[in-house]
């Protein structure tokens, strides 16, 4: 009973966080639910984007429809090239075949700015009319202080509710 009890706590800990501040969550080790492995990457001119979702109960109302998934977005720098990244372009599916599109610069309100070797990481959410979904996009970033553009792929990720998967 005790370690449910802790397991929940930890959960609830982590939910109450992105309710308060949904779009950027700093963690310390104790409610750190981001595991390494579990990101899924990809490496578009020596940017690494790295993608972790995860299910927001108290954020959905499951009744009406409304599920809310949040992200994780890791951004690294292996590029030899100070780099700032300008905008984002994001194509989200649902499972009834619906098809978003969402573009906008920068995100979470900042166009970050990362030397070589630098990681900007944030958080974000998504908020579908059905339990699963896919997301992908693209990050169009310049080089610095050349000016030059170029896009990097965000990895598609999957938006599933936990318990389908168990």
């Amino acid at each position: 009973m005790e370690s449910k009890k802790t397991g929940f706590v930890v959960f609830g800990v982590y939910v109450f966080k992105l309710c308060i501040c949904p779009f950027r969550v700093e963690m310390d080790n104790t409610y750190n639910c981001i595991e390494e492995n579990a990101m899924t990457p990809s490496l578009t001119k020596a940017i690494r984007v790295k993608v972790k979702s995860s299910f927001s109960e108290l954020q959905s109302n499951i009744d009406l429809n409304e599920f809310f998934f949040t992200y994780h977005i890791q951004i690294e720098n292996c590029s030899d090239q100070t780099v700032q990244l300008l905008s984002r372009r994001w194509l989200i599916k649902d499972s009834n075949g619906q098809n978003r599109m969402v573009e906008g610069e920068g995100v979470v309100g900042e166009q970050p700015i990362l030397g070589p070797g630098q990681v900007y990481e944030y958080y974000s959410g998504c908020l579908l009319k059905t339990g699963f979904g896919k997301m992908k996009g693209m990050y169009m970033f310049q080089t610095l202080p050349e000016f030059e553009p170029f896009e990097v792929e965000i990895p598609a990720f999957n938006l599933v509710l936990p318990w389908v998967l168990n």
